[in-house]
């Protein structure tokens, strides 16, 4: 493989993973704004590639229309569900008459949504483009082409969960799940990059008890992020029952969930601090692991910024939003300090 070629990949695996971090931010967008249902369809937008600006465009019955679409997509849904053994899953579907309620249509969700899907698509066409390129080090290193492929397939099955999201209304569940698998894709991504980018480069003696704190530390993000997740469904639980009104109560009526997201944000600091720790004893201020430390620690303490504000000022959107874009940034700081802390010797033996 020639260097060339191997740029190629790497500076698009590199726009991908920005890409990546652009839709979660949409996709954080879409949440804060309320515009998860803007297009009741899938992957059209009212049945249009391009979606209408005016409910003038929409014919009279548009509402009645999707919702069939829904209950029929839901059903092929549930059965898929009971044939994977997931009955209980199953009859919930099926039984949440909630599901059924038709959106009204509002231009500005529809084209919030619609704008989520575009960043998806092109986000798509570069992870295609990052599996053709990888192919490039077929010979010097598989795995980089199989997580490539795989991460194509595992794209398009987000593409179809995504479509679920929508029939099923948003179901609490899918929408963790989906954001989930976000994270995933994005961890692949940037683990082909890595390895691209440190091919030939030797491994340094590894340091057990700093590979047990990063891995508890990345732990500890993924279920944080999981719950946070849960812990917006929660709030739009509560939103619907007091029919959007007394927006400074919301948080105080999620619960214990909430209390949980809480708590363990103060886990997530006291582990990374020990993580800092260690890492100052063993890499010099000036390596990458050190950075990519300093990285991270500077985005825990704007999410902690971004959760008291949206704890004690009523959920302000750009802070939700900002609050969902800074836990992935988190995340993708520490797993790639993670990769780094398994292979971190270059050719001259110093630290990359």
């Amino acid at each position: 493989m020639n260097n060339k070629a191997g740029n190629r990949f790497q500076k698009i695996t590199l726009i991908t993973v920005v890409l990546l971090f652009l839709t979660i931010l949409a996709g954080g967008v879409v949440r804060s704004s309320g515009s998860g249902m803007g297009c009741p369809d899938w992957p059209k937008c009212f049945g249009q590639y391009v979606p209408p600006t005016d409910v003038s465009q929409l014919p009279k019955d548009y509402k009645e229309q999707y919702v069939k679409k829904r209950e029929l997509k839901n059903q092929r849904f549930a059965k898929t569900l009971d044939f994977f053994g997931y009955n209980d899953m199953a009859r919930r579907i099926r039984e949440d008459r909630s599901i059924l309620i038709p959106e009204e249509f509002n231009a500005t969700k529809t084209w919030t949504e619609y704008i989520n899907r575009l960043v998806g698509a092109v986000c798509g066409i570069f992870l295609l483009l990052s599996a053709i390129y990888s192919f490039n080090y077929w010979r010097s290193n598989k795995r980089i082409v199989v997580l490539s492929v795989f991460n194509v397939f595992l794209v398009i099955y987000q593409a179809w969960l995504g479509s679920i999201v929508v029939s099923t209304n948003l179901v609490a569940w899918i929408v963790t799940v989906h954001m989930l698998l976000a994270i995933a894709i994005l961890a692949i991504s940037i683990t082909t990059y890595h390895m691209a980018k440190t091919l030939g480069r030797p491994r340094i003696r590894k340091k057990g008890i700093i590979y047990v704190v990063i891995v508890i530390a990345l732990i500890l993000s993924l279920i944080q992020i999981a719950i946070g997740t849960e812990v917006r469904e929660k709030i739009d639980s509560v939103a619907d029952h007091l029919l959007g009104g007394y927006r400074e109560t919301w948080v105080e009526n999620a619960g214990e969930i909430f209390h949980s997201h809480r708590t363990l944000a103060l886990l997530v600091l006291i582990v990374n601090v020990l993580l800092y720790a260690l890492l100052r004893r063993n890499f010099s201020r000036h390596s990458i692991q050190q950075q990519f430390m300093s990285i991270t620690f500077l985005l825990i303490m704007l999410q902690i910024v971004t959760g008291v504000v949206l704890s004690y000022w009523a959920l302000p959107p750009f802070a939700q939003a900002s609050h969902i874009l800074l836990a992935s940034l988190m995340f993708g700081a520490q797993f790639y300090l993670f990769l780094n802390l398994y292979r971190s010797v270059d050719v001259q033996g110093g630290r990359i």
